[in-house]
């Protein structure tokens, strides 16, 4: 099983930008495919992106698209999400995940993942 450690989480202004970082331990991090999911306080938790074990594909939701990239580093086991443009509503507590299968309707679910970190905070203040 691998163990997951997000950071990067803060307090910015609504426009700036931040990156978040996923550190994995225990198992082979290139054979995990991995996503980035947030939840915000009293809503469901939802998704925000993924990536493959490569990194050569990735998916978005539509609210993050254009202004969030995530990546990763295969040979340091670290994900990332740079979010740029941030808004007010991407305040959340995120999460990274890692899975073991790639398609759409899997890495876009929270149940497509088995494993995952506490969480960082972002708040995006207006």
């Amino acid at each position: 099983q691998v163990q997951l450690v997000e950071s990067g989480g803060g307090l910015v202004q609504a426009g700036d930008s931040l990156r978040l970082s996923c550190a994995a331990s225990g198992r082979t991090f290139s054979s995990y495919v991995m996503g980035w999911f947030r939840q915000a306080p009293g809503k469901e938790r939802e998704f925000v992106a993924a990536i493959n074990w490569s990194g050569y594909n990735t998916y978005y939701a539509d609210s993050v698209k254009g202004r969030f990239t995530i990546s990763r580093d295969n040979a340091g086991n670290t994900l990332y999400l740079q979010m740029n443009s941030l808004k007010p509503d991407d305040t959340a507590v995120y999460y990274c995940a890692a899975g073991t299968r790639w398609a759409v309707h899997l890495v876009a679910a929270a149940a497509g993942y088995d494993a995952w970190g506490q969480g960082t905070q972002v708040t995006v203040s207006s």
